[in-house]
C-alpha cells in the first residue's frame, strides 16, 4: 500500500497540505519553546535559560570555526533559527502516526517536513542564494565574482558555477535522505509488530524504542552539518579576497 501526502488543487496549482500543515506546526513549536525559554531573562540564567543560552552558543561556536567575528554576529541569528528549524523538522515525524486509508492509499498527515526533497533543496537553495546575496553585497558584483569564480584561473568559472548547484544537492539530498531512511524503517518496524501478534509485537518494542532514540540522534547531527556546512559556504563567499 502506497503513503501519499494530501494533496489538494486550486486552478493549475497542488498543494501539499501535509508538507504545509507539518511546516507551519514546526514553526509554531520553535516559537513556543523560544518564547518559554525566553521569559523572565536573567543575568544568571537557569533552568530552561540554559537551555536556549546553551543552543544559541553552541551555534556560534559553529560559526567562530568559519567566519570573523563581526560576521559571526552578523548571521548568528539565522544559523540559530535555522538549526532550530532543522532539529524539530528532524525530530517532530518521530513522535507519531497519523495516516488514513482512502482507495489503496495510505494518506499521511504527520510527518517530518524534511523527510521531503522539496522542503530540504528549498533550505539549501535559500542558504547558497544567501551566502551569494551577502558576497554581492559586500564587494560589489564585480568583484565578488572575480574573486568567487574567476579565482586562481578564469577557465574555471563553469566549475565554480556548477559548485553552487552541487552545493544545493549536497545540502538538501543529504538531510533528505537520512531522515526520509530513518522514517521509512521505523515504519517497516511498526509493520513489522503487527503481522504476527506477540510474536512480533514483543521484540518489535525495544527495537523501535532503540531506532527512534539513534534517529533524534541523526536528526540533531543533520542539524549540526547543515549549519556547519552552511557558514563553510558562506565564509568561502565574504571571508576570502584574492
Amino acid at each position: 500500500m502506497d503513503e501519499v501526502s494530501k494533496i489538494v488543487k486550486v486552478g493549475p496549482l497542488y498543494f501539499d497540505l501535509t508538507l504545509i500543515g507539518m511546516v507551519l506546526l514546526t514553526c509554531l513549536l520553535i516559537f513556543l519553546f523560544v518564547f518559554i525559554c525566553s521569559r523572565n531573562l536573567q543575568m544568571k540564567p537557569k533552568g530552561k535559560q540554559n537551555v536556549l543560552e546553551w543552543i544559541m552558543d553552541f551555534v556560534k561556536n559553529i560559526l567562530n570555526d568559519n567566519l570573523s567575528k563581526k560576521e559571526v554576529g552578523n548571521f548568528h541569528l539565522f544559523s540559530f533559527t535555522m538549526f532550530l528549524f532543522i532539529l524539530f523538522s528532524n525530530i517532530i515525524g518521530l513522535i507519531l502516526k497519523l495516516e488514513f486509508h482512502q482507495d489503496g492509499e495510505a494518506v499521511t498527515f504527520w510527518k517530518s517536513p524534511t523527510a521531503d526533497p522539496i522542503v530540504t533543496l528549498t533550505l539549501g537553495a535559500l542558504t547558497i542564494l544567501l551566502t551569494n546575496y551577502v558576497g554581492i553585497k559586500k564587494f560589489g558584483f564585480k568583484k565578488f565574482f572575480n574573486n568567487s569564480y574567476m579565482q586562481p584561473v578564469s577557465f574555471l568559472m563553469p566549475i565554480k558555477l556548477m559548485e553552487d548547484l552541487t552545493n544545493i544537492l549536497t545540502l538538501g539530498l543529504r538531510l533528505y535522505g537520512n531522515i526520509f531512511a530513518g522514517e521509512v524503517l521505523l515504519t517497516l518496524i511498526a509493520k513489522m509488530a503487527n503481522s504476527k501478534g506477540l510474536v512480533s509485537f514483543i521484540p518489535a518494542i525495544p527495537l523501535e524504542m532503540i531506532w527512534q532514540g539513534f534517529s533524534i540522534f541523526i536528526g540533531g547531527m543533520q542539524a549540526y552539518i547543515f549549519v556547519t556546512l552552511s557558514s563553510v559556504y558562506l565564509s568561502h563567499k565574504i571571508e576570502t579576497e584574492h
